[in-house]
């Protein structure tokens, strides 16, 4: 999800058939991190942080269907050639929007073991990786919105899932971390499955400054939806990362969440990482507000 508020949440952040994996390709801009000291990094399928030493994480995405295996070997060198921890998020389904599976089919085909294969074959790939890696499975499962096959179970369910894919991947690759993500919402501790399948606590913030005038009433503050969802989370004990985070809105309103991301947050002694989603969005924002540009070239609007 993006931009999910308390009272109402954003229609997911589908990726259709966008690029699984990084494309390798000399990227056409430039882009640096911005000023702090916070660990950061970027979901960045264009290449355009590729030459920035101060990212410390590579984010990718890959549907567990209809996925080239072997492209994580080339994340894999793009990654360890720049001296980055790998996030590997696994959305359980195909990106092929009209042969996507229902919720049922789903929750179904994972209790029986149906989808073991698909999470097997990806963390045999992830166990050879010489990056560190930290497998985001299932993420954002607290939204109630309807984009996602897997959000909005029965906690029990979800988490029983969530333990069953995550004890298959442990077999086949020992040394990964392992992310649960929910978005933050009230209700996601709900779905906590247990420190003994959590290394680390990820979440979603994503600001989108004219829905939050029209909607919410006034531009939202990076630091209090951040406080507000990191309250939720950290008393599991866990580091929290900031899994995905974009803006897009007036130039003051993307310079205040810029010098906001990698801020120091004493208060927040859990707080580990931040990473960019660096580009436009999808899946359509709710009350017709289109698809916003997260990426740098295109998040300011005039």
């Amino acid at each position: 999800m993006r931009g999910q508020n308390e009272h109402q949440t954003k229609q997911g952040h589908g990726r259709g058939m966008a690029a699984a994996l990084l494309m390798l390709g000399a990227p056409g801009v430039a882009l640096a991190a911005p000023p702090g000291d916070l660990p950061f990094g970027a979901y960045d399928p264009a290449g355009e942080y590729s030459a920035d030493n101060a990212l410390t994480i590579e984010h990718i995405f890959l549907p567990w269907e209809d996925v080239a295996l072997g492209s994580l070997l080339d994340a894999d060198a793009y990654a360890l050639e720049r001296k980055r921890a790998m996030i590997i998020t696994i959305e359980p389904w195909t990106w092929t929007r009209d042969e996507r599976n229902t919720a049922e089919f789903l929750r179904n085909g994972i209790d029986q073991g149906y989808y073991d294969a698909n999470m097997r074959n990806i963390c045999a790939v992830v166990g050879t990786l010489q990056s560190p890696v930290s497998i985001r499975w299932g993420h954002e499962m607290e939204t109630k919105d309807g984009q996602f096959i897997w959000s909005a179970w029965n906690p029990d369910d979800y988490i029983a899932a969530y333990r069953r894919m995550i004890d298959i991947c442990r077999a086949e690759a020992p040394e990964a971390n392992f992310i649960w993500s929910p978005i933050g919402l009230e209700g996601a501790q709900a779905y906590y499955p247990g420190d003994d399948y959590v290394d680390l606590v990820g979440l979603s913030i994503f600001g989108l400054q004219p829905w939050e005038e029209a909607i919410l009433g006034g531009a939202q503050d990076f630091g209090d939806v951040l406080a507000e969802r990191y309250d939720r989370v950290a008393g599991f004990g866990k580091p929290v990362v900031v899994a995905e985070v974009g803006y897009s809105g007036s130039a003051e309103y993307v310079a205040a969440w810029e010098a906001e991301l990698r801020a120091a947050r004493p208060e927040m002694p859990q707080l580990v990482g931040v990473v960019y989603f660096n580009q436009q969005e999808v899946y359509p924002w709710p009350d017709g507000f289109g698809l916003p540009d997260w990426t740098p070239a295109g998040r300011v609007i005039e």
